[in-house]
């Protein structure tokens, strides 16, 4: 993939609909890490065709900052999948990064999208291997295989929980998915958040949970967005500015943990590389090489973000 964009940040990842023009032109100045213009969902089927001009036309002639750029394509099972690649890739030039695959269900439609990427970059004269793939979790057979999915590319850079799609797929008794059920005693979706985290850990991925669809609610999409910033995810998708600035804010470490984090980091290499300890105290607490891996996380995802010791 592209050697820039797999440790970017990805706190906040901004929907945009491919074939709306006044919001692909608003997009850049949105303040998100990344931005997926949207060919799937949110493109009606006879708008599909035309939106691929649109968003090629987006991608070449706006200018994106540093933010991670992306287009959502349509899923296998579709009629547009081949050709938005094809289109798309074909032609927005390098500074489209990646490409967002929906509904996976299976390692083998990874493995088809690198073969088909693999060829559409040797024929519009990019790098091999520059444009990367986001993978969406968004039914019961894609849970059940998505470790072998994880696994399944070099090219993958992220894996994304889809809750709509889940829920219809698992036949939830819900009409809105991505917000908490007040009847269900716990997280309905505390299992698919690990599940995925996990695998995508294990395989060295960032992971995104979706979005959370009752967008005027800021307060309850904060008290959302805790569930997997707590597991350990490294961000939400924004169906909305205002949702933006939460994300941005509640996926990056504090200040004070940020600086917490490198005193921890200079404590334990002075222990063990002046006094030759495992172990030792740092203030009230124990300190070893396990806490030096947690700061290490600490620091990563502030320097991503922006952050600098104070």
């Amino acid at each position: 993939m592209s050697a820039r964009t797999r440790d970017l940040p990805r706190r906040s990842c901004l929907s945009v609909p491919g074939s709306s023009e006044k919001m692909l032109t608003k997009a850049p100045g949105l303040g998100s890490d990344m931005v997926f213009m949207d060919l799937e969902d949110s493109v009606a089927p006879l708008e599909k065709e035309a939106a691929r001009a649109k968003v090629v036309d987006a991608i070449k002639n706006q200018d994106w900052g540093d933010k991670v750029v992306c287009v959502r394509i349509n899923a296998w099972d579709t009629a547009w999948t081949v050709f938005d690649v094809v289109e798309v890739v074909g032609n927005a030039g390098d500074r489209l990064e990646e490409i967002m695959l929906p509904k996976v269900q299976s390692a083998a439609e990874i493995v088809a999208m690198d073969l088909l990427l693999t060829q559409v970059e040797a024929h519009a004269g990019l790098p091999a291997g520059h444009i990367g793939i986001e993978a969406q979790i968004e039914t019961a057979r894609g849970i059940i295989n998505v470790e072998e999915i994880c696994a399944a590319s070099p090219r993958l850079e992220t894996i994304i929980f889809g809750p709509a799609d889940f829920a219809a797929s698992m036949e939830m008794p819900i009409l809105t998915a991505g917000v908490q059920i007040p009847e269900y005693p716990g997280d309905h979706f505390h299992y698919v958040f690990s599940k995925i985290l996990m695998a995508g850990r294990a395989n060295g991925l960032q992971v995104i949970d979706g979005p959370f669809l009752k967008i005027r609610d800021q307060d309850a999409f904060r008290d959302y967005c805790q569930r997997t910033k707590v597991l350990g995810y490294d961000g939400k998708w924004a169906l909305h500015p205002d949702q933006v600035t939460i994300l941005n804010e509640l996926f990056s470490p504090t200040q004070e943990q940020f600086d917490r984090a490198w005193d921890i980091l200079e404590a334990y290499q002075h222990a063990t590389e002046g006094d030759r300890k495992g172990a030792v105290m740092f203030g009230d607490e124990m300190i070893d090489e396990a806490s030096r891996k947690m700061a290490i996380k600490f620091v990563s995802r502030g320097q991503r973000a922006g952050f600098r010791r104070s």
